[in-house]
């Protein structure tokens, strides 16, 4: 029975705004007011301006995106704005969740039947606001909740979703009760809009379903109740949607092609027969008194509203958005678009492991056939198919496909190998006889195993030799142990425990014990997994992401989720599939790579979300253990304050600081840079996500730099983006091209082939464009599989150089000009090129020199500049194509390209910086690894105006420096040795005392650290530590070769000290003291600095 004189629905509405409220300040306090880095640019873009995004696409998103940014005063707020959006969902997030605990809550109490006092239901509300309020402070969920992404607003369907099914479960036998199930299934369909993780809670849903049905519980409509919730769910998410897309799809093509209709007629018949049967189904199953058979189509039917969302795709698409991803403009486009046929397939549940790359193909049935490409033909006013999709698709060897678990991807063997070990491998019998190799491979062997070749080179090597010997495919046993090792324990638990233990840094962990690992804050057990935590350096302990909550909200959830199970096994097993599907299911799913581009915690909030429901759990669980033994009234304040501290307060007040992106604006002071370092109408090509979709923001929202177009070279290979660069956008000019649409739409000129018919001779690129560009039989070649593919004669190509245009157009600056070279010849080392190489060339050839070409940088692959590595300028952050040849030393190969150090000057002192110098900020790792290329870039400068005797101007770029990248915030501090010697050479002594003395300090710190590690640990960490030692030796030779002779003795001496720590590594020899005078020179000194290891912090 329950008491009446609490008015408990009042008060948990009162409760749950009030989580929502505090939720809602706290992620207003902290929001970014612009672009972050990763998708939230190009989602802020297609947003504000109803445009296409990535596949599989988020169309409610943008539409719900383009409503928030309509309140923007200017066009500088619409990124707020829509990182608002994500505010505000999060916010709802929290009081469903608030909501949702104390529905189970009283459920829970009313299955055993106690009584509910005053006190009980204020211990319910307590309970519901404290878990729901610490899953609105973890880690995860917080990331998500202050930037626009889809996984803030993913969260919120989510969480109405399983509120709604609460509310359905409760209101089942009631009158009008499936009303609820109707919202459910228009919930689900508005999901597809935005991201598919709302479809795990389907599972839970149907439980709630089936034990409100089936008070009789057994061990066969257990198991049936299990594989009929996962057949709901992959029934919606693998088959209705997919295939009425493909119905819509196959109907277009069918009466376009067959009856002669105009292009779309087909989708409208669809459309109308779709329609038409919905109608005659819902009247014939209400006529017929089919009541559960009317409901169920009525669900189907909402799904399919919900839906509706993605129509905005196909209408936007044939609108011709400046940003049209994958220009899903028909039906089977759109169906492209949702199965993401952009990207690789990656065989969910069958497919090849990654040993396939050692294989050959298979040898019954080589080839299998791809997928038509159909694209409208005006002339013809049908639908064609323009590729060669017949046989078109290698077929690897079937004994290394397995069914999950399995490692898969090619791109990270190495990788795969920590989890593995080196792979075994025969040499084939073919070649047994073959002494030569069999000496090459027992040599290969021995070094791998005394560790003189790490598990790239061991990769490298199998590539080398795979045509003579068999490589064994992983083990289901390696396999298994992969899964367990890394998918559930480090990248699943391992995430989890960073939400409600603690976390070591922001820094991406690498399966070590130095990064990215949970932390707890409690000393014994910290010490015992990751080593001595008591000399810790000051940048892991000033890491503002190290966060400890000294496993409290962690026992919360533990005693929550005994307490629901030991007094409600069926709500118990609701919440735990809802955990289970939202985590390991979903670790299953993604079959993830070793390792990941960027920590992949984001997507796996919702079984943090169930956690956390379990910790509101655990507060009532304590109230209700001890309130039998003291008064009722005196235990629920107790607890309340008690746990408040333990869990929402802990969370805040640990997770504030790293979670605080106000002020922040560096994304976009990144974006200004790459395109101020442009000149007028230039042609920029960039890699990926980072250097992109920030540049997009600038450009299509802040209308920054329009003039500049933007080329991604990962999207470069794709027809619709092809497509797309050869029209105007904004103040940019289409790309100078020769190729036409059907000589690169998909499928055709994928890759060219070197056929070797003109080895020794160089051909004018416009010559060897025409090749390529020509379909005569006599420029292809024929495959195994009988397909035929285009080729290149030849790998010398020269590009011709007109002195008068290059100087007229700026290409080059006058007081240059000598230095022009009269033409480039290009060395292509590949025997094939790939359609993104392929049209970057012919943007090259095209061009005439007309406009200013550049490349992003953060790749050192010759292709990446179009092996051209000798004829770049450095300006600014990107390099620009000139023809000046500046061969690269091979001493220092990622220094590419000349300086034309007045005009670098002039980039470099009129960058917009967004506040990246102020120490109230958080400096995230996108934000501290782009100081990378910023001090490396400004380095050189730095260099190049002293040998020119600029000082004054040197000092200028020595000071900017320091003042936007802080050594104490910036870290990588190998790339400040630049500017200790330029300060010492413009004459600023003080200033180079002072940050060597800085940069010494950060080695001295690691130092110390690493003497208080056992010596089994220092061995295991023996290059990190024999690195740093060598880098400290670094910086104690830039004393001497700037002849600093009055703290050197003390300087050397101070490093001897530090290296007589680590005898182990060095000999007695190199460790005794060194006397003073050895180390002072005589006259001025060359470079006399150690050759150091190569850096573990630089970029790779």
């Amino acid at each position: 029975m329950t008491m009446n004189n609490f008015n408990f629905a009042k008060y948990n509405k009162i409760v749950g705004w009030l989580a929502f409220a505090i939720a809602l300040l706290s992620y207003s306090l902290t929001v970014e007011p612009t672009a972050s880095f990763w998708d939230a640019g190009e989602y802020i873009s297609t947003s504000s301006k109803l445009e296409i995004g990535h596949p599989p696409g988020a169309p409610l998103y943008q539409m719900l995106g383009a409503f928030f940014s309509i309140f923007a005063p200017d066009s500088t707020y619409v990124a707020l704005c829509v990182n608002f959006m994500s505010c505000l969902a999060s916010a709802f997030t929290v009081l469903f969740m608030c909501w949702s605990i104390s529905l189970l809550l009283l459920k829970l109490l009313k299955r055993n039947k106690e009584v509910v006092s005053t006190t009980d239901h204020i211990a319910i509300l307590s309970a519901s606001f404290i878990g729901a309020t610490a899953f609105g402070f973890t880690d995860s969920f917080w990331f998500s909740a202050v930037e626009a992404e889809v996984y803030a607003m993913a969260m919120f369907m989510f969480s109405a979703l399983f509120y709604t099914a609460l509310l359905w479960e409760r209101d089942m036998f009631k009158p009008r009760g499936n009303r609820w199930l109707m919202l459910i299934c228009f919930i689900v369909g508005l999901s597809f809009g935005v991201h598919f993780m709302a479809l795990l809670a389907i599972p839970a849903i149907g439980f709630l379903y089936f034990f409100k049905n089936y008070k009789k519980i057994t061990i066969k409509n257990f198991i049936l109740a299990n594989i009929i919730v996962v057949g709901v769910l992959m029934f919606i998410f693998k088959f209705l949607l997919p295939y009425t897309l493909s119905f819509f799809g196959y109907a277009e093509v069918f009466f376009v092609n067959t009856f002669g209709l105009p292009f779309n007629s087909g989708t409208i018949i669809a459309g109308i027969v779709f329609i038409a049967v919905f109608y005659y189904l819902l009247s014939y199953t209400r006529k017929k008194s089919y009541y559960q058979l009317n409901t169920l189509i009525l669900s189907i039917l909402f799904i399919f509203i919900g839906f509706s969302s993605w129509l905005m795709l196909p209408i936007r698409a044939n609108a011709g958005t400046t940003i049209n991803e994958n220009n899903p403009n028909n039906a089977r486009e759109l169906l492209a678009y949702y199965n993401r046929e952009q990207y690789p397939e990656t065989h969910l549940f069958y497919g090849p492991q990654f040993t396939e790359i050692f294989g050959g193909l298979d040898a019954q049935n080589p080839y299998i056939d791809g997928k038509p490409n159909y694209e409208k033909d005006e002339e013809s006013g049908k639908y064609v198919i323009v590729n060669d999709w017949k046989n078109s698709v290698q077929n690897s060897e079937d004994r290394h496909k397995v069914f999950l678990p399995r490692m898969w991807s090619t791109d990270h063997i190495a990788n795969y190998m920590q989890f593995t070990g080196p792979l075994e491998f025969q040499v084939k019998p073919e070649y047994a006889d073959n002494q030569e190799l069999q000496q090459a491979v027992a040599q290969f062997k021995s070094d791998y195993a005394q560790g003189r070749m790490d598990n790239e080179g061991f990769q490298s090597t199998l590539m080398r030799l795979r045509q003579y010997i068999n490589v064994n495919p992983p083990s289901f046993a390696d396999n298994l142990r992969y899964m367990f090792d890394f998918q559930f324990g480090y990248m699943y638990w391992r995430y989890f425990m960073w939400n409600f233990t603690g976390r070591q840094d922001d820094i991406q962990g690498k399966y070590d014990d130095l990064h990215g690992n949970w932390l707890s804050g409690i000393s014994f057990i910290d010490e015992a997994r990751l080593g001595p935590q008591d000399n810790l350096p000051s940048d892991a302990l000033e890491n503002k992401a190290r966060n400890t909550y000294y496993f409290l909200p962690l026992i919360l959830g533990l005693l929550g989720l005994v307490f629901q199970a030991s007094k409600d096994k069926k709500s118990f097993w609701v919440l735990l599939v809802l955990f289970l599907f939202t985590g390991i299911a979903l670790k299953i799913y993604l079959n993830e790579r070793a390792f990941e581009p960027r920590e992949r915690d984001y997507a796996l909030v919702g079984s943090f979300y169930v956690f956390a429901m379990w910790i509101g759990f655990g507060v009532y669980a304590l109230y209700d253990m001890l309130k039998e033994k003291l008064s009722a009234k005196v235990v629920l304040p107790v607890v309340t304050v008690a746990c408040l501290l333990a869990a929402p307060v802990l969370l805040a007040a640990q997770n504030w600081d790293d979670h605080d992106r106000s002020g922040r604006k560096t994304a976009l002071a990144m974006a200004k840079m790459y395109l101020d370092s442009c000149d007028e109408n230039a042609i920029l090509f960039t890699i990926g996500d980072n250097d992109t979709f920030a540049l997009w923001y600038a450009q299509e929202i802040e209308g920054y730099r329009r003039d500049v177009r933007i080329v991604n070279t990962s999207l470069f290979q794709t027809a619709w983006y092809i497509d797309d660069m050869k029209r105007k956008a904004y103040d940019s000019d289409p790309i100078p091209s020769q190729l036409t649409h059907d000589k690169y739409v998909a499928g055709n000129r994928d890759a060219i082939a070197y056929n070797g018919l003109r080895p020794n001779d160089t051909l004018d690129i416009k010559t060897w464009m025409n090749w390529i560009a020509s379909d005569d039989p006599r420029t292809k070649d024929e495959l195994e599989s009988g397909t035929s593919v285009h080729t290149f004669p030849t790998q010398h190509v020269s590009i011709p150089v007109d002195k008068q245009t290059v100087l007229a157009n700026g290409i080059v600056a006058q007081k240059d000009a000598e230095e022009i070279v009269s033409e480039i010849v290009v060395n292509i080392n590949e025997n094939w090129i790939y359609k993104n190489r392929l049209l970057m060339l012919d943007v090259i050839a095209n061009n005439n020199w007309e406009r200013p070409i550049y490349f992003t940088g953060g790749s050192f692959g010759d292709d990446d500049y179009l092996w051209m590595k000798d004829y770049l300028q450095l300006d600014g952050v990107c390099y620009k194509l000139v023809p000046i040849k500046t061969p690269i030393d091979p001493q220092a190969p990622y220094d590419m390209g000349r300086i034309d150090s007045d005009k670098f000057y002039d980039i470099a002192t009129n960058w917009y910086w967004g506040n990246s110098g102020d120490p109230d900020i958080y400096h995230d790792t996108e934000t501290r690894r782009n100081g990378i290329t910023y001090r490396g870039n400004l380095a050189r400068l730095t260099e190049k105006l002293i040998e020119e005797e600029q000082y004054d101007k040197a000092k200028d770029i020595l000071d900017l420096a320091m003042e936007k990248m802080p050594v104490d915030i910036f870290e990588y501090y190998t790339l400040l040795e630049p500017f200790i010697s330029g300060y010492y050479e413009v004459g600023e002594q003080a200033k180079a005392r002072e940050l060597w003395q800085q940069v010494a300090g950060k080695y001295q710190e690691k130092l110390d650290y690493w003497s208080t590690l056992s010596l089994e640990r220092q061995y295991q960490y023996a290059q990190d530590i024999i690195t740093d030692i060598e880098r400290y030796r670094s910086l104690v030779d830039l004393l001497i070769i700037n002849q600093d002779q009055e703290i050197i003795p003390e300087k050397a001496r101070e490093f001897n000290s530090y290296l007589r720590k680590f005898n182990q590594f060095y000999g007695e020899d190199e460790t005794e003291p060194e006397s003073v005078e050895s180390m002072l020179p005589n006259e001025p000194t060359g470079d006399s600095s150690v050759a150091i290891p190569a850096a573990t912090d630089s970029l790779q």
